[in-house]
């Protein structure tokens, strides 16, 4: 059973799966924010696809005996064809655009000579097997190459210099284009000597595009993501109701040498010599300050409860920031941490209500079996503050050119194992 939007997506995924013949029922969208008597509604009505009753379309799915076409599945060739037939630019430019293939910018042309000439930014094979990806849970993985991860670094406009940091993204196995109807997106981080080897920004206007290496980096992950991971496409492979301005490409480096503290990438495990990069997922939200001033414990708590709950904060705060933040005593990053995460409360009323929302139900769940942090979460009174984060869940960069004292928290979690090598792609 499915909300009437998700039709076209519901039928690839099935065909996907080899059962294109699946039985499916559908409601209208939305459900969050209706109410009990509009959602019964709902169900006693008709199915919003097909007109016919959606009960009547349940049971008979339910009950109906199967027949042979819904018992032999189907399969399909997956394999795509190398190259594509030589044309005009304009031509070749629109049938790149039109296939989706592209995040309808023009793009660089993937030349075999161009291809070649980005393969030389590593020692690792062309058909050496990067990884693979998909844009949801309920897709299956695609599985793709060194090769097909510098075609899409070409057409991002990169240099093979940069190639180490692209194949350490897309092996890292996290998407840049998730299909999740809140609208993910992905901030990356680079540490380590590669910086500046490659001439990455980690000062003035690192979040926008004033830097080719962090542009083009970003471009290219969500190029890659885009066509090695079977699509995002409106409406069938994406369904971010919003969008995302991250999906653009947000890459940007440490300031590791401006910073008092110690980098991402050793936090993560690392050595300081290391080259690595880490992604950040989310960016639903970003709320920008100055300071610390002399109400900077005020501020920072007001912005925390505007956090969404269930998206813990990645805090980028300017060199300055930073510098300050550790005259004020906190030494460390962590200690910083610490603070937030003790100071960042909403009502449990609020929590529950936001939480509901966007997260799954389970969670009030866990909190009922005695799981935590949701036990104690659970047990709190209406208007009781309670912790919206653990210290694991906040994660702090320092970056920034110093030409204001900002900051910002934006709501993104660190992805499962998603510090990874740049080294081991050179």
């Amino acid at each position: 059973m499915h909300t009437h939007v998700f039709h076209r997506l519901v039928g690839a995924t099935a065909l996907a799966q080899g059962m294109p013949g699946a039985r499916q029922a559908y409601v209208p969208q939305p459900l969050v924010g209706r109410s009990a008597a509009e959602l019964k509604h709902y169900i006693e009505g008709n199915d919003a696809i097909t007109g016919r009753p959606f009960m009547q379309e349940v049971i008979e799915g339910l009950t109906s005996p199967l027949g042979d076409e819904d018992l032999i599945g189907v399969s399909f060739e997956r394999t795509t064809p190398r190259l594509v037939e030589p044309d005009s630019e304009d031509n070749l430019q629109a049938l790149f655009n039109g296939n989706q293939w592209t995040d309808h910018l023009p793009v660089i042309l993937p030349t075999e000579a161009r291809v070649e000439a980005m393969l030389a930014g590593t020692t690792h094979a062309p058909d050496e097997v990067v990884g693979r990806l998909r844009p949801t849970a309920f897709r299956e993985f695609w599985e793709f190459t060194v090769e097909k991860v510098a075609i899409n670094a070409v057409m991002a406009g990169a240099r093979p210099e940069y190639l180490p940091v692209i194949l350490a993204l897309a092996a890292s196995g996290q998407t840049a284009r998730s299909s999740s109807t809140t609208s993910f997106g992905t901030l990356s981080v680079v540490n380590g000597p590669i910086r500046d080897e490659i001439g990455m920004s980690s000062g003035i206007g690192i979040m926008g595009p004033f830097n080719h290496a962090n542009t083009t980096i970003g471009r290219a992950y969500n190029l890659l993501s885009l066509n090695l991971q079977g699509g995002s496409e409106p409406g069938d492979t994406y369904m971010g109701s919003l969008g995302n301005a991250y999906n653009h490409g947000a890459t940007f480096a440490e300031a590791e040498e401006r910073s008092p503290w110690r980098p991402l990438h050793v936090q993560r495990g690392f050595e300081p010599g290391d080259s690595a990069v880490s992604i950040f997922v989310g960016g639903r939200y970003t709320l920008s300050g100055y300071g610390p001033r002399a109400l900077w414990q005020e501020q920072f708590r007001t912005a925390l409860a505007a956090c969404e709950n269930h998206s813990a904060p990645l805090i980028v705060l300017d060199p300055g920031v930073a510098r300050d933040f550790a005259a004020l005593g906190f030494d460390t990053k962590e200690k910083l941490i610490e603070w937030c995460a003790e100071n960042a409360r909403q009502p449990a009323r609020q929590y529950w209500d936001d939480f509901l929302v966007t997260m799954p139900i389970q969670a009030r769940a866990l909190g009922l079996a005695g799981v935590e942090p949701y036990a104690t979460r659970v047990k709190a009174g209406d208007d009781e503050e309670i912790r919206m984060f653990r210290p694991d869940e906040i994660n702090i960069v320092v970056a920034g050119g110093e030409t204001q004292a900002a900051w910002k928290m934006i709501g993104a979690r660190l992805a499962p194992e998603a510090t990874v090598s740049i080294d081991d792609w050179r």
